[in-house]
């Protein structure tokens, strides 16, 4: 049975007008489950968090990452590479901390190393979602970079435990779980980087 359009005011509501209006809005973001993440089992945790606001699943594997993949994935940019100082120094001054590096360049060579590693540990899961305001929603679900930071509610406020500092000690990459595009530029980006046209439905 057809169900009738619901009338709001002058206008009548449809089905069909919501379809066309998710068609104009819809984005797509990338969102990469770490190694950390598979090996805790929170695949299915993390995915139905994010299908049941009504994002959709349009690309989805499990790999292993090789050494070009991960190095392409993170490239060290002079601006990533200014901002994950600034932060790196500011969260190490805010504990009393002396911060050793001088050079944003130097410290985000380094870094990448860490994090390629880091990506490279063991499995990890790989997922397109499409949706309005995708991009922007799925990184208020996943919650701040470092999880100590992360609001209770979010993915990494509810699922890892790790800091800047604690990595630091350690020399190694933040532990967070979880890696979504930043803008839609970057989701274009790492989507290209991740999937092969062919890969993604519709």
């Amino acid at each position: 049975m057809q169900k009738k359009p619901i009338k709001i005011g002058q206008e009548s509501y449809s089905h069909q007008m919501e379809q066309e209006i998710y068609q104009k809005m819809k984005e797509r973001t990338f969102v990469l489950i770490k190694h950390d993440g598979v090996a805790k089992g929170l695949i299915g945790e993390i995915i139905s968090r994010f299908e049941r606001i009504g994002l959709k699943i349009v690309g989805l594997k499990m790999l292993l990452v090789d050494e070009e993949l991960a190095k392409n994935h993170y490239k060290v940019t002079k601006e990533w590479a200014t901002n994950l100082f600034d932060k790196s120094k500011k969260a190490a001054e805010k504990n009393g901390k002396k911060f050793p590096f001088k050079d944003s360049i130097e410290y985000g060579k380094m870094i990448q190393v860490w994090n390629q590693e880091y990506l490279r540990e063991g499995p990890i899961v790989a997922i397109v979602f499409e949706g309005p305001h995708a991009v922007e929603i799925i990184r208020k679900m996943v919650g701040h970079t470092e999880p100590r930071q992360a609001l209770p509610g979010t993915i990494r406020g509810d699922y890892i435990i790790d800091s800047y500092d604690f990595a630091d000690r350690h020399k190694r990459s933040i532990r967070n779980l979880i890696h979504a595009s930043e803008n839609l530029q970057e989701a274009d980006r790492e989507i290209g980087l991740w999937f092969k046209k062919e890969e993604l439905v519709h």
